[in-house]
């Protein structure tokens, strides 16, 4: 029992978690930054990134949604010794998630025109969205293989490079998105392009940086990774089977923040912005509940493979506690200093007046969501990710719902509005611990 409770410490939880804190939120990292910059530019710019940022991470959870497959088959088979297996798991992950970005990558290329026309009312916020997305779209090829390549090492439970390579992409993405935006060190002044064609270079920056270090990774050699297998359509078949689910999970969420968005639209520019702002203080605050919830699927995995079924609770249990005291010290900050939180947004107080009011019920949100994402990620692990699926479509009903009638029907306020996510969270978490303890997780193979 001793060992048990050494295997399962708050030491081991934060060592595997920690860096793929920061890995898990590369994208949130980058719309932060994209945010920031083009807040520094205008109104409309503000109130475009808020919805071409999220159509974008729409199309990064899909490919970042079928890696979580990926990673908890390689932790099964990491946890069960199977070296073979790990590698086969990985390459038959990249090869699919290669083909994958092919497909979104004409999607947008294609179809966003159209995507855009039947969302968005404001022709500006229109025109500046599709300007961002000619230039965003082709970082999709390196986002794909690179969570790939983290679903590996976070399946393996080797975490460190991850938190390295995210601050190459973060730091790259500040510079350049500083020096296309405005035009600095002899560039064009590009505006919100720019920040577009920023985001994919620091994308193809970040994914040469990580094989730059696999060629040099002296323990990567007895997982034989450079030794190209076939293409195993068995292992993709159940990677498809175990993380489908996952990614319908992540696009009804994030699907559900999108029409949030283009309904919150209505309420005009202004509020448009504000609710751009606070949405990118919930993205920031929320990167501790990213980063413990994907170390959750490894640790819950990987226990599993060793027949561990009685660590899954205190696994779980004091993941949450972590990722609770974590997020609430930076929730606690932002409740403190709210103006100084969002100067770093923009320098327009008269949106802070529109946007304040809400961060109180924000705070509410992220304490719900610091616990609801992992228990919620922890059934995923077990493999249950068909339930996950079933839960997830419930919990989007009752936030769609409760939005079109809070905005449409009674005409309620941005403050009112958000009030939608403490539902959605509270709907999460009783239907995922009501699942946990029946028990039917058992004996799920993945």
């Amino acid at each position: 029992m001793k060992e048990s409770r050494a295997e399962v410490s708050y030491g081991k939880i934060f060592a595997i978690s920690a860096p793929i804190m920061l890995a898990s939120a590369g994208q949130n990292v980058v719309t932060l930054a994209d945010g920031i910059f083009l807040g520094r530019v205008g109104e409309v710019e503000l109130g475009a990134i808020g919805f071409v940022g999220v159509f974008y991470m729409i199309i990064a959870a899909i490919g970042y949604g079928f890696s979580r497959g990926g990673q908890i088959m390689i932790a099964r088979r990491d946890g069960q010794g199977d070296i073979d297996g790990v590698a086969r798991a990985t390459y038959s992950l990249i090869y699919f998630e290669l083909a994958l970005a092919v497909l979104m990558f004409a999607f947008m290329y294609f179809g966003s025109y159209y995507f855009f026309a039947a969302f968005v009312n404001s022709d500006a916020i229109f025109y500046k969205s599709l300007e961002y997305l000619d230039y965003r779209m082709w970082g999709v090829f390196f986002s794909y293989i690179g969570v790939a390549i983290i679903a590996f090492y976070a399946g393996i439970a080797r975490t460190t490079f991850i938190f390295i390579d995210t601050i190459v992409l973060g730091v790259t993405n500040i510079f350049l998105n500083y020096t296309l935006i405005f035009g600095k060190f002899g560039f064009p002044e590009m505006g919100i392009a720019g920040a577009g064609l920023a985001s994919t270079i620091a994308e193809v920056v970040a994914f040469l940086t990580f094989l730059v270090y696999m060629i040099f990774d002296k323990n990567l050699r007895k997982y034989r990774l450079f030794k190209l297998p076939k293409i195993d359509l068995e292992i993709i078949k159940t990677q498809l089977r175990i993380s489908g689910p996952m990614v319908v999970q992540m696009v009804v969420a994030l699907g559900s923040s999108f029409i949030f968005f283009s309904i919150v639209e209505n309420l005009g520019e202004r509020n448009m912005a504000a609710a751009n702002v606070v949405r990118m203080i919930y993205l920031g605050l929320s990167i501790p509940c990213w980063g413990f919830s994907s170390g959750i699927n490894t640790l819950v995995s990987n226990a599993l493979g060793r027949n561990r079924t009685d660590q899954l609770y205190p696994i779980m249990h004091k993941t949450a506690w972590l990722c609770f005291l974590f997020t609430m010290s930076l929730t606690a900050m932002m409740l403190i200093f709210p103006d100084t939180i969002m100067a770093a947004f923009t320098p327009d107080t008269a949106i802070y007046d529109v946007a304040r009011p809400t961060l109180p019920i924000l705070a509410v949100i992220l304490m719900l969501f610091s616990v609801g994402s992992i228990y919620f990620n922890g059934l995923a692990g077990t493999g249950a990710t068909q339930v996950g699926l079933y839960i997830q479509i419930v919990c989007a009903v009752f936030y769609l719902a409760y939005i079109y009638t809070v905005i449409v029907l009674i005409g309620g306020g941005l403050k009112l509005a958000w009030t939608a996510e403490i539902l959605y969270w509270l709907v999460m978490i009783v239907l995922t611990l009501w699942y946990l303890r029946t028990g039917r997780w058992k004996g799920i193979k993945v």
